[in-house]
């Protein structure tokens, strides 16, 4: 499957991003070489395989639900790119029409 360039500006606007020209033409080029190599994945033999199959793991990897010590407020907004000094701040995501 060929993604082209229309493609991408409707993914571009479906996701709130904006792209210059060039932009678009290094992504039209990327999405096209990813949708391929899934298209390969969808050729192989999965047959003999188990959706719920984890290979090199003996155990589970749930751990057991129990109460522990949480992070201070200083602490966990210690390493935030922005905050407050009471929450942590980040960007608005959702366009106002």
């Amino acid at each position: 499957m060929k993604i082209d360039r229309e493609m991408v500006e409707k993914i571009a606007a479906l996701s709130n991003l904006e792209f210059e020209d060039r932009e678009i033409e290094d992504f039209t080029e990327q999405f096209t070489r990813i949708v391929g190599f899934v298209e390969q994945l969808a050729e192989v033999d999965t047959s003999g395989v188990r959706g719920d199959d984890i290979h090199g793991r003996e155990d589970n990897a749930l751990f057991d639900d129990c109460v522990r010590d949480w992070l201070e407020r200083d602490e966990a907004l210690a390493n935030a790119p922005e905050d407050d000094g009471e929450f942590f701040l980040v960007p608005k995501v959702i366009r106002e029409e």
